[in-house]
């Protein structure tokens, strides 16, 4: 499925929602997004991010304006929004909230159990979506033998399995140390590169930078700011009004050019690690002659 920069996917249209509290999750709250984009949701803590995901996958209902999937509202009942979740998988940010069965091939063959699939179908789905994260080996394991990161494979996989056209991750990163966080995103690299349109939310401003093609900002349940990844380094006031850091290479590069060590107008590194590979001696050299 190759990306159609004009196709609108999924859609938030001036959302409203109020908890049983009577607080605020979200208030006219708007987000389109493209099929086959990358979108990376920012925003302080009690932005309104997990209930706008939430509101995606039609686990919670908005008390006014609403959710379209492919152009056409949400429909609220029991075979409408299994057929949703079956485009729409959503990735909780805890995945103990997500897993709860003895194994891993039984968490990942629940939902196309569910489905109504034949045995055969299901088994074929379930293969291969612990395949896709890297988690056949330990198909027959205890989840609760699991680590933390595996954990997070396994909510990916049952996913997954019931073949969305959209995945939505919440913190997918949170809680993994560095190199379960490059593994994690490696696979989220390849579903993306199949035609999965993705939909993250991260605190960590220097992975959204490096890994999104659009960036949404929320606080207090709307949504106040859209912009392509590429203008991250031009948005700090906007950030940081919000509580939010810049990511540290949208710093660090346009000092560098000011001092003349890259030339003005040429194309901006996305991450730390590609900054260091530009200020490699030959990387350099090539630079400043152009």
């Amino acid at each position: 499925m190759k990306q159609d920069s004009g196709e609108i996917v999924l859609e938030v249209r001036d959302v409203g929602f109020r908890y049983p509290d009577g607080s605020v999750g979200l208030d006219r709250c708007s987000l389109a997004l493209r099929r086959g984009s990358r979108t990376v949701v920012l925003g302080p803590n009690g932005a309104g991010k997990t209930t706008l995901f939430l509101h995606c996958n039609g686990l919670l209902r908005p008390g006014g304006g609403q959710v379209l999937f492919e152009g056409l509202p949400l429909d609220y009942g029991r075979r409408g929004l299994r057929e949703l979740r079956s485009r729409v998988g959503l990735v909780f940010q805890n995945p103990d909230s997500q897993l709860f069965s003895a194994t891993v091939r039984e968490d990942v063959s629940f939902g196309p159990v569910n489905l109504g699939l034949e045995r055969q179908a299901v088994r074929e789905r379930v293969e291969e979506a612990l395949e896709s994260v890297g988690m056949t080996e330990c198909a027959d394991k205890p989840v609760h033998n699991l680590s933390y990161g595996q954990k997070k494979r396994v909510c990916i996989a049952g996913v997954l399995a019931m073949r969305p056209r959209v995945m939505i991750l919440d913190e997918p990163t949170a809680g993994l140390d560095l190199r379960m966080q490059h593994e994690l995103m490696e696979v989220l690299q390849r579903l993306h590169a199949e035609g999965m349109t993705i939909l993250m939310a991260t605190h960590d401003l220097d992975l959204a930078y490096a890994w999104a093609d659009e960036a949404c900002l929320i606080d207090n349940g709307r949504v106040v700011g859209k912009f392509s990844a590429d203008e991250f380094p031009h948005k700090a006031g906007m950030l940081e009004r919000h509580g939010l850091a810049v990511p540290q290479v949208a710093r660090l590069y346009p000092l560098l050019v000011a001092r003349g060590v890259f030339p003005p107008g040429a194309p901006a590194p996305r991450s730390c690690a590609e900054l260091a590979r530009m200020l490699e001696p030959d990387e350099l050299a090539g630079a400043l002659c152009r």
